[in-house]
C-alpha cells in the first residue's frame, strides 16, 4: 500500500502522549535522581540494545524481497518507529529534567519536591505519598505527580496543617500527619 494512505507519520508534532505526563506550559522537568537514572538507563538500552537489534531483523526481512506481504518487514518497521518516538521523547524529557534530590531538604517540615507525606482524612484513615517527577508517578506505590491536585495542595504546606483540594469525588479536607525527606528508589 502507497504510503500516502497510510497515517504514519515520523514528525515529533505527531507524538500523543496521556494528559498525566503531559508537563504544563512554561513549567521545568523536575525528577528525583533515581527517576533521571531510569530514564537514561532506558534510552540507552533503547540506542544500544533493542534499536540495533531491531534494525537487523529489518534488513534481513527486506533482503527477501516482496515487503508488501512481509510480516517481518512491516511490523518492524512499525517498532523501528514506535522505538524512534520513545527515544525522541526520552532526549526531551532529559534535556529538560531538573534533578532534585530529597535528602537536601535536610529536616524539613514544610513539603516540598520529593517530600514523602503522611496524611490522615476525616475518617483517621492515613497514607502515605512521595511527591515525584511526572515520569516517576506510580500511584500503587504511593507516588505522586508534582502538577497533581492532591500534591500541589500539599506544596508549602506544613506538619499540622489542613489542607484541602478537588478531588474527583468533590472536595476534600486531609490532614498532614507526617513530612520526610529520604531516598527514592
Amino acid at each position: 500500500m502507497n504510503k500516502a494512505f497510510v497515517r504514519e507519520s515520523d514528525s515529533e508534532d505527531d507524538e500523543e502522549l496521556e494528559p498525566s505526563l503531559k508537563l504544563p506550559a512554561g513549567t521545568r522537568n523536575y525528577i528525583t535522581p533515581a527517576g533521571h537514572a531510569r530514564l537514561k538507563s532506558e534510552l540507552e538500552h533503547l540506542v544500544k540494545r533493542e534499536r540495533p537489534h531491531v534494525v537487523e531483523v529489518v534488513a534481513w526481512a527486506a533482503s527477501n524481497g516482496d515487503r508488501s506481504e512481509n510480516g517481518d518487514y512491516i511490523y518492524g518497521k512499525r517498532r523501528l518507529r514506535e522505538i524512534d518516538r520513545r527515544i525522541r521523547f526520552l532526549t526531551k524529557r532529559l534535556d529538560i529534567a531538573e534533578i532534585v534530590d530529597p535528602l537536601r531538604q535536610g529536616s524539613n517540615d514544610q513539603v516540598f519536591f520529593g517530600a514523602c507525606v503522611t496524611v490522615a482524612d476525616v475518617d483517621g484513615n492515613e497514607n502515605t505519598y512521595t511527591i515525584v517527577g511526572v515520569d516517576e508517578a506510580d500511584v500503587a506505590r504511593g507516588r505522586i505527580s508534582w502538577i497533581s491536585p492532591l500534591a500541589r495542595a500539599l506544596i508549602k504546606s506544613r506538619e499540622g496543617d489542613t489542607v484541602r483540594f478537588q478531588s474527583p469525588l468533590g472536595i476534600r479536607e486531609i490532614d498532614i500527619v507526617e513530612v520526610i525527606y529520604q531516598s527514592i528508589e
